[in-house]
């Protein structure tokens, strides 16, 4: 079966009985293994224990398809269930799923695959999708109300809310990633000592540093016009597996907002006053990047970049050309406009 929506975090706190394995899969990697592990934790509170869990990466199963089998029905030592986590899982293991999925064997363990941006072609995917043993949960890039509403529950875990202003500011500068988010608002707790509530100096103060997250580097770079620190942001960011949806989505945010403050510049204000007004503020470091990108990018520039990212985004889900190289040649397209 396939879940969407709210169907998803009902099903992840309290998952299907007769549902044997689990496939999370989409470009947020971070979201992932963040659903990977509430729905480990339904099975196994300690997600550690060398009894009751079993960990491997997809490729053991090409050439041993019988291990997820042989896996899902061992007994714990210690009694509980039984957790199985396949890792990094591609098309090339469908056979042993398929077996598995196919005939269960008995017992009530629970199989959780983890898997990267399967496209509507994964056979892997509709394996899933098309039985009653299996689910299919797709993990895309949060937008920021809905990460909002996570960073809310996340800071009220931890015994803290959060003003307007606060949430907004920590919402638009940690999206992308879900897993980034969790550990910056443990962060965010350590630094709050006793006070309960987050303000957007202490948002600010804490995230502030980070703010411009490795996947915004670049980003700004783009609009800078830097193609020395845009190659390099993009090979570093690419060698740590990041999917270039969310990066291209980031991409699309920023020139949002520079198309925002540009009808602001547009309507009479000066650059300076336009980037005070926009919402989540700026952290003042980028605050004087933003300016010179604002006298530098006119309405019908901004424009134009927004069509170029809504273009390539829809390229890397229906095309078979390497998103990575489509998502480069778009930034570098970016930072050439910047440059005129």
């Amino acid at each position: 079966m396939k879940l969407q929506g709210k169907a998803i975090d009902s099903f992840l706190k309290h998952p299907d009985p007769k549902v044997r394995a689990v496939l999370l899969y989409g470009p947020d990697a971070g979201l992932v293994r963040d659903r990977a592990d509430t729905l480990g934790k339904t099975v196994c509170p300690d997600l550690n224990d060398p009894f009751r869990v079993a960990d491997f990466l997809g490729r053991a199963l090409v050439d041993d398809p019988a291990r997820l089998a042989d896996e899902a029905a061992a007994m714990a030592l210690t009694g509980g269930r039984r957790l199985i986590r396949v890792r990094d899982a591609e098309d090339v293991t469908t056979t042993a799923f398929t077996a598995f999925l196919k005939d269960p064997p008995p017992g009530d363990s629970l199989v959780v695959v983890e898997a990267g941006d399967l496209s509507n072609r994964s056979r892997l995917r509709a394996l899933f999708e098309g039985t009653e043993a299996g689910a299919a949960i797709p993990c895309y890039v949060e937008e920021e109300a809905s990460l909002g509403r996570v960073i809310a529950d996340l800071l009220s875990a931890q015994g803290l809310s959060a003003d307007v202003d606060a949430l907004s500011f920590l919402a638009g500068n940690l999206v992308g990633d879900r897993l980034v988010a969790r550990g910056e608002i443990e962060k965010l707790a350590v630094y709050m000592g006793a006070d309960k509530r987050v303000t957007l100096e202490h948002a600010q103060a804490c995230i502030g540093d980070s703010a411009a997250l490795d996947m915004d580097e670049p980003v700004w770079a783009a609009a800078d016009g830097d193609f020395a620190a845009l190659d390099r942001a993009l090979a570093r960011l690419f060698a740590e597996g990041m999917s270039p949806v969310p990066i291209l989505r980031a991409t699309q945010r920023h020139f949002q907002r520079l198309h925002l403050i540009g009808s602001q510049v547009a309507a009479g204000k000066s650059p300076e006053t336009a980037v005070d007004s926009v919402r989540p503020p700026v952290f003042f470091k980028l605050r004087p990047r933003l300016v010179n990108q604002a006298r530098r990018w006119t309405p019908n520039l901004v424009r134009a970049a927004l069509e170029r990212l809504v273009d390539a985004e829809a390229d890397c889900k229906r095309t078979n050309m390497p998103d990575q190289t489509i998502c480069a040649r778009v930034l570098f397209q970016l930072a050439s406009l910047a440059r005129r």
